[in-house]
């Protein structure tokens, strides 16, 4: 019998499920406090399995509150506390797809929430009592433990010197900080001996783990213990440290994968502790806001301080809290999820018509959003490109080279939010106006985003696509540049502008004449691509069964249909001709893909939206093609490539 199969055997025997992928696991989710409890549904089933909620309030000073399948549902603890066991007549609620959150704070308080559900090699939950005396407390971890929180909860010295205890491998196990002070780490034994995968031991009469007759809760997380992915061997939690150099420049830290959580600590001086997540912000762009387990306050920011990449994460200041010369830090990341490879295009892309307000108003969807387009219907517009990693207020317009901008009207907020508009931008909110909206989510076979630097000599850069990108569109974003597009249907010599209406081009200097492969593309050297010193952004698509389909074809004059393996037809096609000019023709079903007239929205031009064509008809296995077409569409003899979304 393999790991896997025990791991499944005892999950089993335990009413709990296994989990493979860090979605099922892990989720931030972000929301707003009403009159009274509201359901989260996050996708993290805490009905059947061990777990910890924490919230905290981002827009006002507030403590925080945990919650753990462990200790009941009416009892909480606060991380900036010592206090015991508090229950302020509120209970918090378990389901298989998430949790009730309890009210706890005034209507329209912005609020956070992180749930950690128990996992061999991610994380695991143990109560245990106090002895006063060495002991091994068991768990279930599966693993070595590389970061352990422990709590007092009830005892004699519950509300006195009671604090979270913290043991950090980086530390070893006679180093120890406390989750409620700035202090740096501290020599004592609270802990005694280093954690090994079957037990941890702590030591003495000390409140913090081992007071007699104590009652304690402990949070424990693995350190790249692998376990995740479709083989197993993928790791989600890395319990690290690095020393600072006191540059703007700061030390670059290797994860081996995108993290979308950090928890960070100086430990050799009094320093907060620093949480920070890709749903608040944290991308590439210094859209870090801050919240402190130790302290009360509101979230800080932004700040700055750190961005993430695609294997891992930079300091980018100089600042001590968090890259001081010769200042030693210790971290927990979580990885970036989706790991799974959608099945389902609804949890992963979804158009959007809407009609302006001309005030405040938020867009919904079902999924959190990475990427979003939208363009103005009634009304000459830019097509606006707004993505999560580049930071919630900086867009780019596909229609122009104009480098990236930062006027907020569209803000990726809420996990239940789309975006948000401002009270009256004309290419977004006008009272009454009518706006198309693409929305898309980052998986694995599907859809990725990278941001990376230029260094003006030919590159290879990394992607967490997993598969080879068939399609990728770059633009620089901090100068002006064409977007550049490269289709596997074209070969890697040849590339099309997304701005443009021009036919194909070959020139090696834009990919290297290099096929992009399952972990890393290829740029030349050509500045719209890869410019010394200058930032860009890629988008990346890829066929995924019954999801999506980038394909091409050849024109015959009358109706086509194009098969792309789909179940119901799409609900979203990009057509554009490579061998002559033609326009980047888009069509949704938000907005109508029927056998009569289909609206259509061009990525290349600012005009408004023309209705009274029928140029695509539904087909159940993809789209049709329909003999009123233009030859920017279905030519005979020439060429076209596509991009369709089930």
């Amino acid at each position: 019998m393999s790991v896997r199969d025990i791991i499944t055997a005892a999950a089993g025997a335990a009413g709990a499920t296994e989990a493979n992928y860090i979605e099922d696991v892990f989720s931030t989710y972000l929301y707003t406090e009403t009159s009274s409890s509201q359901p989260i549904s996050n996708g993290i089933d805490l009905s059947k399995n061990d777990g910890l909620v924490w919230l905290k309030a981002r827009s006002g000073a507030a403590g925080h509150c945990l919650f753990d399948t462990k200790r009941g549902t009416d009892n909480l603890l606060d991380t900036s506390s010592t206090g015991a066991n508090a229950n302020y007549g509120v209970q918090i609620a378990y389901s298989s797809t998430g949790f009730t959150a309890p009210h706890l704070l005034a209507s329209g308080t912005t609020m956070a929430s992180w749930t950690f559900r128990k996992q061999p090699k991610f994380f695991d939950i143990v109560t245990y009592t106090g002895t006063g005396s060495a002991q091994n407390i068991p768990h279930a971890l599966g693993s070595t433990p590389g970061m352990i929180l422990t709590k007092l909860v009830s005892g004699s010295d519950v509300n006195g010197t009671g604090g979270w205890g913290v043991y950090h491998r980086s530390l070893g196990a006679t180093s120890v900080l406390e989750l409620n002070s700035t202090a740096g780490a501290a020599t004592d034994n609270w802990y005694n001996a280093n954690p090994t995968s079957t037990t941890f031991q702590v030591f003495g009469n000390d409140p913090h783990s081992n007071r007699s007759g104590g009652t304690y809760v402990a949070y424990l997380f693995a350190h790249d213990a692998g376990g995740f992915g479709p083989a197993g061997t993928d790791s989600v939690v890395s319990c690290g440290s690095y020393t600072g150099n006191g540059s703007a420049t700061g030390p670059s830290i290797n994860l081996g994968w995108e993290p979308q959580w950090l928890l960070i600590k100086r430990t050799n001086s009094t320093s907060d502790w620093r949480m920070y997540d890709i749903m608040r912000g944290l991308g590439v762009a210094g859209i870090d806001w801050e919240l402190y387990p130790n302290g009360s306050f509101a979230e800080s920011g932004p700040m700055g301080r750190i961005a993430i990449n695609q294997t891992g994460f930079q300091l980018t200041t100089s600042q001590a809290v968090m890259n001081a010369s010769g200042g030693t830090y210790i971290y927990l990341a979580i990885r970036r999820g989706p790991m799974k490879t959608p099945t389902d295009a609804t949890k992963v892309f979804a158009p959007v018509a809407y009609t302006g307000t001309g005030a405040g108003h938020a867009v919904t969807t079902n999924f959190p959003v990475d990427l979003t387009l939208l363009k103005g219907r009634d009304q000459a517009s830019g097509v606006e490109v707004w993505d999560r990693l580049r930071g919630p207020s900086e867009y780019l317009l596909s229609t122009s080279t104009n480098a990236g901008g930062n006027f907020g009207a569209a803000y990726m907020t809420d996990s239940n939010v789309l975006f948000k508009l401002a009270l009256s931008d004309g290419w977004s909110n006008y009272s009454d106006y009518t706006y198309g909206s693409w929305n898309f989510r980052r998986a694995p076979g599907f859809f990725d985003v990278v941001c990376y630097t230029g260094t003006g000599t030919a590159k290879n850069v990394s992607h967490n696509l997993g598969v080879a990108p068939e399609l990728m569109i770059v633009k620089v974003r901090d100068s002006t540049g064409s977007w550049v597009a490269y289709l596997s249907a074209l070969g890697n010599t040849q590339y099309l502008l997304l701005n443009a209406a021009q036919a194909a081009n070959a020139l090696t200097a834009m990919w290297n004449d290099t096929t992009p492969t399952s972990s890393v593309f290829t740029v030349g050297t050509h500045p719209t691509v890869n410019a010394s010193t200058i930032n860009y952004v890629n988008y990346l698509f890829a066929s995924c069964p019954g999801v999506s389909k980038v394909g091409s074809y050849t024109g015959s004059g009358t109706t086509k249909q194009i098969d792309c393996g789909f179940a119901a037809g799409a609900r979203f096609v990009l057509i554009k001709r490579t061998d002559s000019t033609g326009d980047w023709y888009t069509w949704d079903s938000s907005r109508g893909i029927v056998s009569g007239n289909d609206p259509y929205l061009l990525l290349n031009s600012t005009a408004a939206e023309v209705t009274n064509t029928d140029y695509i008809d539904p087909y159940s296995a993809g789209f049709e093609i329909s003999s009123s077409a233009p030859a920017a569409i279905n030519a005979s003899g020439g060429t076209f490539i596509y991009l369709a979304i089930a």
